[in-house]
C-alpha cells in the first residue's frame, strides 16, 4: 500500500528530527583542519577501485555511515548479477571514488556541505549507471542495506532507500513491505494501525491504478548526525573488484562483511 508506505517514510523523517535536535552542533561543526588532511591523504592514496575510497569517510567528528558497507555489498554480491550488474557495480563505484576524491576538496569543511556532497554524488552516479536496471531482478541483494533501524540518522542508507524507491511498483512494495514488517518489530502497533487504515489504502490504490503519478515517493530528508575518528583505507579493499569480471553468475552471495550497530 504505496499509503502505508508514505506514513512510514515521514514518521521516519519526523522522529529523525526530534532525534537528531539534539546533536545540530554536530551537524553545523567544521572539520578540524588536521582532518581534513586526513581525510585528503586517505582519499589520494586509495585507489579507483574497491572500497577502501569509502572507509575515509568512515570514522571522524563529520562521520558518514554506510559507504563503505554498501560498496562492499554490492560487490559482494556481484556473482549474482548479469553482465549489466556487473558493469554497474564497477561504473558505479568508480563514479563515486572519482567523485569523492574531485570534489572533497571543493567544499567547505562544514559536515553538512561534506555530507550533501557526499548525498549528491550518490544520486547523480546511481542513476548514470541505472541501479534500478541492475538491481530490479535481483533486489534481495541489497536486503541488508533496507533495514529500518540504519535510516537513523539519515545518511547513504536513506539515500539508496529513496532511490530504490523510484524503481518501479514492484521494487517499491518490497521496500514498503520490509520496511513496515521491520517497523512493526520497533514500534508494534503503531505500525500496524497504520497498515490497517484500509479505506485510504484502497483509495491510494485505486487512484494509482487508474491514473498514473507524476510525482516521486516521498522521500526521507538526508542530513543527520555524525560520530567517531579517522582512520586509513585497507589496501586489501582496492584488490577486489578486479575479481568481478570473472565471477560467475551462479556464484553464490558472499556473506555480509560489514555490520551496522543498532542506534
Amino acid at each position: 500500500c504505496l499509503f502505508m508506505l508514505k506514513v512510514l517514510l515521514s514518521v521516519l523523517a519526523l522522529s529523525t528530527y526530534y532525534s537528531a535536535d539534539a546533536f545540530t552542533w554536530k551537524v553545523n561543526a567544521d572539520l578540524s583542519l588536521c582532518l581534513v588532511v586526513e581525510i585528503q591523504s586517505c582519499l589520494v592514496s586509495s585507489g579507483d577501485v574497491g572500497c577502501g575510497m569509502f572507509q575515509c569517510f568512515s570514522n571522524n567528528s563529520c562521520e558518514i555511515q554506510g559507504l563503505h558497507h554498501i560498496c562492499l555489498t554490492l560487490l559482494h554480491n556481484a556473482g549474482r548479477y548479469d553482465s549489466q550488474g556487473k558493469s554497474f557495480v564497477k561504473d558505479a563505484l568508480r563514479c563515486m571514488a572519482v567523485g569523492l576524491r574531485q570534489r572533497f576538496s571543493c567544499v567547505s569543511r562544514r559536515c553538512s556541505a561534506v555530507k550533501e556532497m557526499v548525498y549528491v554524488l550518490q544520486r547523480e552516479c546511481y542513476a548514470k549507471h541505472q541501479l534500478c536496471l541492475a538491481l530490479r531482478d535481483h533486489i534481495d541483494t541489497v536486503g541488508n542495506l533496507v533495514q529500518f533501524h540504519l535510516m537513523f540518522p539519515p545518511g547513504p542508507y536513506v539515500e539508496l532507500t529513496n532511490f530504490l524507491l523510484k524503481c518501479g511498483d514492484e521494487v517499491r512494495t518490497w521496500v514498503g513491505r520490509r520496511l513496515r514488517g521491520q517497523c512493526e518489530q520497533y514500534w508494534g502497533s503503531l505500525c500496524s494501525n497504520f497498515a490497517g487504515n484500509c479505506p485510504l489504502c484502497q483509495s491510494d490504490t485505486l487512484h494509482q491504478s487508474t491514473s498514473p503519478s507524476t510525482s516521486a515517493p516521498w522521500p526521507i530528508t538526508a542530513g543527520g548526525p555524525l560520530q567517531q575518528p579517522t582512520r586509513e583505507a585497507k589496501p586489501e579493499d582496492r584488490s577486489r573488484l578486479s575479481q568481478i569480471d570473472n565471477t560467475t553468475e551462479s556464484g553464490s552471495v558472499v556473506s555480509e562483511k560489514s555490520s551496522v550497530t543498532p542506534p
